[in-house]
């Protein structure tokens, strides 16, 4: 068995039961950070990788998203989870060939969205949504890498929060292939709960990205999986702009006291 291989097989087994917290690096260090402290799985982070460009969500090209899975992959020693956002593409059969590309770079899981990145039709039409899920479905099983496929509906993301129409989508995603489902920016108990019955037994993930709820509130709901995107690299970012913007308004430095040593993190004994 191979690395790639072990890393599948171990985040399979971590969507078998119980409930794990996935946490989100932008870039290898974060991740490795991330390492240290426990976590079994991480993912990126599509806006948090995006930030490290200087680039809003979703500005990122495919080749430039590939060298970053395999970088983050290449950090650690745990499974990765991507986010490879839409595909970088509409049509079925070029995310089919884009997914193949992703598979390559050593990933143990990757998610697909529904959104078209269209203000006026924010989501793809449903039976398009659907194909692109069976596309990637075909893409993985081709590959015979085994891979977890997570696919996202983005509805509450994009305008639409529509929990009916969120959960038909869900359930066929899952009919077409998905391994574990995923609704980001739900945001009550209710919710999370008709998610989790709605697409029962596969596994589900969970978006924190604000303080609604505990790892183990969620796990009570039966939630699987617990991802918090974007988030940790905006508290990032929000500790250096209130450091920077102390230094440029005041010219005091009084937030940097008390701070971590980071280079002993990638010290080796």
């Amino acid at each position: 068995m191979n690395l790639q291989d072990s890393r599948v097989a171990e985040f399979h087994r971590l969507h078998s039961s119980g409930t794990f917290v996935m946490p989100n690096p932008w870039d290898a260090g974060s991740a490795r950070a991330l390492e240290q402290l426990g976590f079994e799985a991480l993912a990126t982070t599509s806006a948090g990788f995006a930030w490290t460009l200087g680039r809003a969500d979703n500005q990122v090209m495919l080749d430039e998203t590939l060298e970053h899975l395999k970088i983050v992959v290449d950090a650690v020693e745990l499974p990765v989870n991507a986010d490879f956002e839409d595909g970088y593409a509409a049509d079925p059969q070029q995310v089919y060939e884009n997914m193949k590309l992703a598979v390559a770079t050593g990933i143990a899981g990757l998610s697909i969205e529904d959104s078209t990145r269209d203000a006026a039709e924010p989501l793809h039409d449903f039976e398009l949504a659907v194909e692109r899920i069976r596309a990637a479905r075909r893409a993985i099983d081709e590959s015979g890498m085994g891979i977890v496929l997570t696919a996202r509906s983005e509805g509450f993301v994009v305008g639409r929060p529509d929990i009916d129409e969120t959960i038909r989508r869900l359930r066929a995603y899952a009919e077409a292939g998905a391994d574990c489902l995923y609704a980001p920016r739900i945001g009550t108990v209710e919710q999370v709960r008709a998610v989790v019955a709605a697409v029962s037994p596969k596994p589900v993930n969970l978006l924190i990205n604000a303080p609604f709820i505990t790892v183990a509130e969620a796990a009570a709901l039966g939630v699987r999986r617990i991802s918090v995107g974007g988030t940790l690299a905006r508290a990032a970012w929000g500790g250096l702009l209130e450091a920077a913007r102390e230094i440029a308004d005041a010219g005091t430095f009084t937030r940097f006291a008390q701070l971590p040593n980071v280079d002993a993190l990638f010290r080796h004994p």
